[in-house]
C-alpha cells in the first residue's frame, strides 16, 4: 500500500473521513505551491473543520422540517408596519433564545407570520440551534399518534429536545379535551426548557373558545406568556396583493 493510501487510511481512522477523501488533492495542492509542511496541515484540518460544519448545517436544516426556506432579509418590512427594523434586529440577535423567552406572533393570514418564524428558524439554525417546524394539525396528529407510530415518536423526540419549537397557525382548528390536554403537557415539557414561537390568527383571549377548557386554556397560558413577546402583525394579505393572474393584462 502506497504512503498516500496508508495516509488515507489512517485519517479514516482517527475518524477525519472529509480529510481522507481530498487528501490527494492537497496533495498536489501543496507541491504545485511548495507549501510548508505547517500550511499543508493546517489546509487539511481547516477543511475537515468546515466539512463537518456544513453537514452539521444540513442536518439541523433538514431536521427542522421548514415547509420553505425564507430567510429575514426576504420578508417585506416595508409592507408591515406593525414591526420597526430595530424590532426584526433584536429579534435576529436570537438573545431571547438563550433567555428562554417565546415569541408570539398574531395577525390575519396572509400577512407574513410565517415566513417571519421561518426566518428567525433560519437564524437560530445558522448560529447552531436545533429547530423543529411544526403545523398545529401536525401537532396534534403526532401527539395522538406518537404511543403508536414511529414517525411520530421521532418527530415528538425532535420537538422535545430541540431549543426552539415553531409551532404554526395555532388555534386554527378547535380541539377536543384529550387533545388540549396532550397540547399543555407539551408546553408544559418545553416550559424552561426550549423557546417557541406560536403564530395565530386569534388572540390568546380566544383560545379558551378552541380548547375547550377554561383550565387547560390558563395554564397553557400561564407557561407560555410568562416569558414572552407578543407582536401583532397588521396590514393586508401579500398573498392577495401580489396574487399571481392567468391573464396577461387586466380585462
Amino acid at each position: 500500500m502506497s504512503p498516500l493510501k496508508k495516509s488515507e487510511e489512517l485519517l479514516k481512522t482517527l475518524h477525519l473521513s472529509e480529510a481522507a477523501h481530498s487528501l490527494s488533492q492537497f496533495v498536489k495542492q501543496a507541491e504545485t505551491n511548495e507549501s510548508t509542511y505547517l500550511s499543508f496541515l493546517y489546509s487539511i484540518l481547516e477543511y475537515e473543520q468546515k466539512r463537518r460544519e456544513e453537514k452539521q448545517l444540513e442536518k439541523r436544516l433538514k431536521w427542522a422540517a421548514f415547509p420553505f426556506q425564507k430567510t429575514l432579509d426576504e420578508f417585506h418590512l416595508e409592507e408591515q408596519q406593525s414591526l420597526s427594523q430595530k424590532q426584526l434586529n433584536h429579534l435576529r440577535e436570537l438573545t431571547w433564545i438563550e433567555q428562554l423567552y417565546n415569541i408570539i406572533l398574531l395577525g390575519p393570514p396572509g400577512i407574513g407570520k410565517t415566513h417571519l418564524s421561518v426566518g428567525l428558524g433560519l437564524e437560530a439554525i445558522n448560529q447552531g440551534h436545533k429547530v423543529m417546524f411544526i403545523t398545529m394539525g401536525e401537532l396534534v396528529h403526532a401527539l395522538k399518534t406518537q404511543e403508536i407510530l414511529r414517525k411520530a415518536q421521532t418527530k415528538m423526540k425532535r420537538i422535545r429536545t430541540a431549543d426552539l419549537v415553531i409551532i404554526d397557525d395555532l388555534m386554527f382548528m378547535a380541539m377536543d379535551q384529550h387533545e388540549a390536554n396532550l397540547f399543555f403537557h407539551l408546553i408544559n415539557d418545553l416550559y424552561n426548557r426550549s423557546s417557541i414561537i406560536l403564530t395565530s390568527n386569534k388572540a390568546p383571549k380566544e383560545w379558551g373558545e378552541l380548547l375547550g377548557d377554561p383550565a387547560i386554556t390558563t395554564a397553557i397560558l400561564d407557561r407560555l406568556i410568562h416569558r414572552a413577546e407578543v407582536i401583532h402583525l397588521n396590514g393586508d394579505s401579500y398573498r392577495m396583493k401580489h396574487r399571481a393572474t392567468i391573464f396577461t393584462e387586466k380585462v
